[in-house]
């Protein structure tokens, strides 16, 4: 019998909108295999620069994705990826930045337009974030099997929707903080 799992994901809630959304996801079993940390700051071994690279190859592959804060850990990855279908009409649009965080009431209003929640725009499947996590997890394990070696993450991943000015600074400055932070 397989045992019930615990949804990860909002069950109303449309993930190709137009968000910052926080995502979390483990090496399989936490094994420690992307890098160490010394002196709190992360040195990032083969395996490491592997997934920084697929993280980043993300915003290249997709034009309506814009990466933002992000950490790769010994075990684990943190980061905050955005879904903005202005990027696919405008790819140098740039959120009017308030301070140290970004001005979300303007993302807001864009998303309120009738065109913010079309899951195709000028032909272009918005992917949902399960599909782009599941790309950027896949890709990333492929270029490690590549090297002949075993590895594997953990199924899913957690995700939350950042929804106002003070949670992106927040969680922004605790990705950032994540190496100082690290006890492992």
């Amino acid at each position: 019998m397989i045992p019930n799992r615990k949804p990860n994901r909002l069950k109303e809630f449309d993930y190709t909108s137009d968000n910052l959304y926080y995502i979390t996801t483990n090496v399989k079993y936490r094994y420690k295999c992307f890098g160490h940390i010394q002196n709190e700051i992360i040195h990032l071994n083969i395996l490491g620069d592997i997934v920084k690279t697929r993280w980043l190859w993300l915003e290249q592959k997709y034009s309506y994705i814009k990466l933002h804060e992000f950490v790769i850990m010994p075990d684990h990855f943190h980061g905050i990826i955005e879904i903005n279908r202005v990027l696919i009409d405008y790819p140098n649009f740039e959120v009017p930045s308030v301070g140290t965080g970004r001005d979300l009431s303007l993302q807001k209003e864009l998303q309120n337009s009738p065109d913010a929640s079309r899951t195709k725009v000028d032909g272009i499947k918005i992917k949902s974030l399960s599909e782009l996590i599941g790309a950027f997890k896949m890709t990333a394990s492929k270029k490690i099997h590549e090297l002949g070696l075993d590895f594997e993450w953990q199924r899913s991943f957690n995700d939350e929707i950042i929804k106002d000015e003070e949670a992106n600074f927040y969680i922004s400055n605790y990705i950032r903080e994540n190496p100082r932070n690290w006890n492992g």
